[in-house]
C-alpha cells in the first residue's frame, strides 16, 4: 500500500519514510535496532527474527533476540545482533 506523494511533503522536505510505507532502521551499536514501518513478524526466535514490510523481508540474527516496544509504527529488537539481511519482494 503506497502512501501518495504530495506536493506538500516535498515542499516541506518530509523524511521519505513519513510519506511512505519504506521501512526505516536506525541501528544502536550490536545491541539494539529499531524497524519502522513495518507489516508483521513472520518468525521469532532467540536466535533469529524475520521481520514483514512494504518493500520486503527483514531477517536478524544474533543472540538472546528479543521483541520490545512493538506499537503498530515500530518495533524494537534487542540482543546479540549479528547480521542483518534484506530479502526485496519483486513486485
Amino acid at each position: 500500500m503506497k502512501k501518495k506523494t504530495s506536493k506538500v511533503d516535498k515542499i516541506l522536505e518530509f523524511p521519505k519514510e513519513v510519506y511512505s510505507d519504506e521501512p526505516k532502521i536506525v541501528i544502536t551499536g550490536f545491541d539494539q535496532l529499531i524497524i519502522e514501518n513495518f507489516k508483521g513478524i513472520l518468525e521469532y526466535e532467540e536466535f533469529f527474527i524475520r521481520i514483514n514490510t512494504y518493500i520486503g523481508i527483514i531477517n536478524i540474527n544474533g543472540y538472546n533476540l528479543s521483541l520490545e516496544n512493538m506499537t503498530n509504527d515500530d518495533i524494537k529488537v534487542k540482543g546479540k545482533i549479528e547480521s542483518i539481511e534484506f530479502e526485496r519482494s519483486m513486485d
